[in-house]
């Protein structure tokens, strides 16, 4: 795997003049969708600040984007027409919309627009030559534009047409989402302001593995939450109960913890916990010791003691970089060590005692949950391409635009 050159040779479209230039804008609107109703506009609302100011600088702006995995074909499931009303609405303007992302009909359309207009071009990947990275695709997307803005972090770790081969083509920048992300992930792992810890809960170690053998090299704390804790607690010889633990991984647990030793990174594992014998809303709960989860129960949540103990390291450090949830917190009662810790972060942040990044997809929606996504320093739109950040590997369409010239 290729490790993340530093980034800070990307140019950022907010530094140069756009007017009358026919800007083709990647963005992520891969947004929740049934029955062309939207459950979830997000991530539209976070791609707002580039696409206004290309439209305030005078440029012609398309913008790009794939929806779910239409598997190369016209999929009316996965049409992205439903948001050119919903661009329209939030842009204040009326937002143009072609029926393919390429071929004569689009190219007219791209023509023809005006400074300040926009167009929405259909799902690209209704095209399977997308997600092969095809040039001859990637050439006719192009066709009609001048730049070329790649404002999908969250799709970044993939090296497709819309996103790679099409900076062959065109000068090729970074949107405002896409400039937030690298500076929110590069202060965290390249330039934190120490002591820096780093929180990784979730189900499995296994999937998490080589982030927190990158993780252990770069933080001064390692908190472990989530079932991937039982899996270390036994790796410390503990038995865990009915507990989910993972035992193939429990070798690899083993070699962390004495690898962090080596290196001065503290990892924290629970010292106590929420258990129960069912995993039910409500159901019968005791908080017991982590040397002590009786045999018949299983470990749902950090408790009280742990809790105490994580937000005193919260006290201490000045970066704290959050990567999935500390406990089953789908369900009551096994949110509560999830959302005091991030009400604490939270609160520590607003006072300006700590820069606080977080990522992933349970992670966005349990921080939802305990309403503390305005306070954080910054939360990650992106699930895959922000875990392989954290585990070293160079994006693919990020690195093309650092190769730019």
């Amino acid at each position: 795997k290729k490790i993340i050159k530093m980034t800070s040779s990307i140019k950022s479209i907010m530094n140069e003049n756009v007017l009358d230039k026919t800007v083709f804008v990647r963005a992520d609107l891969n947004i929740p969708m049934s029955n062309g109703k939207i459950s979830d506009q997000s991530r539209v609302e976070r791609v707002i600040p580039t696409i206004n100011f290309l439209k305030s600088s005078g440029a012609k702006i398309v913008i790009c984007s794939h929806l779910g995995r239409p598997n190369g074909k016209y999929d009316k499931n996965y049409t992205l027409k439903p948001l050119v009303e919903i661009l329209s609405n939030i842009l204040e303007t009326n937002v143009r919309f072609s029926k393919s992302c390429l071929g004569q009909k689009a190219l007219e359309i791209k023509t023809s627009l005006k400074a300040g207009e926009i167009l929405l071009l259909e799902n690209v990947r209704f095209h399977e030559e997308e997600i092969n990275n095809s040039l001859s695709f990637a050439k006719k997307l192009s066709e009609g534009c001048d730049l070329f803005v790649n404002d999908a972090f969250s799709c970044s770790h993939r090296a497709h047409s819309s996103l790679h081969a099409i900076t062959n083509f065109l000068p090729s920048y970074s949107g405002k989402l896409m400039d937030e992300e690298i500076k929110a992930l590069t202060s965290v792992l390249s330039s934190p302001i120490k002591p820096v810890a780093a929180l990784v809960g979730g189900a499995k170690i296994s999937t998490k593995i080589n982030i927190i053998e990158y993780l252990i090299t770069k933080m001064d704390y390692l908190i472990i939450g989530g079932a991937m804790a039982n899996t270390f607690l036994v790796a410390e010889g503990l038995d865990v109960g009915k507990s989910l633990f993972e035992k193939d991984s429990v070798n690899i647990a083993k070699s962390i913890l004495k690898e962090s030793k080596k290196i001065n990174c503290e990892i924290i594992l629970p010292i106590d916990v929420v258990v129960s014998k069912s995993f039910e809303t409500n159901g019968n709960t005791k908080i017991v010791s982590s040397n002590m989860i009786p045999l018949d129960m299983m470990a749902l949540d950090v408790g009280p003691k742990t809790i105490k103990k994580i937000s005193s390291i919260f006290e201490n450090i000045k970066t704290l970089l959050w990567n999935g949830p500390l406990g089953a917190f789908e369900l009551e009662p096994f949110g509560e060590g999830t959302f005091s810790l991030a009400r604490r972060a939270s609160n520590l942040t607003a006072s300006n005692n700590l820069i606080t990044v977080a990522g992933g997809g349970d992670t966005s929606s349990a921080l939802n949950k305990a309403g503390v996504s305005d306070t954080f320093t910054y939360i990650s739109s992106a699930g895959g391409a922000f875990l392989e950040w954290l585990e070293g590997i160079e994006l693919p369409a990020i690195s093309v635009l650092s190769n730019n010239k």
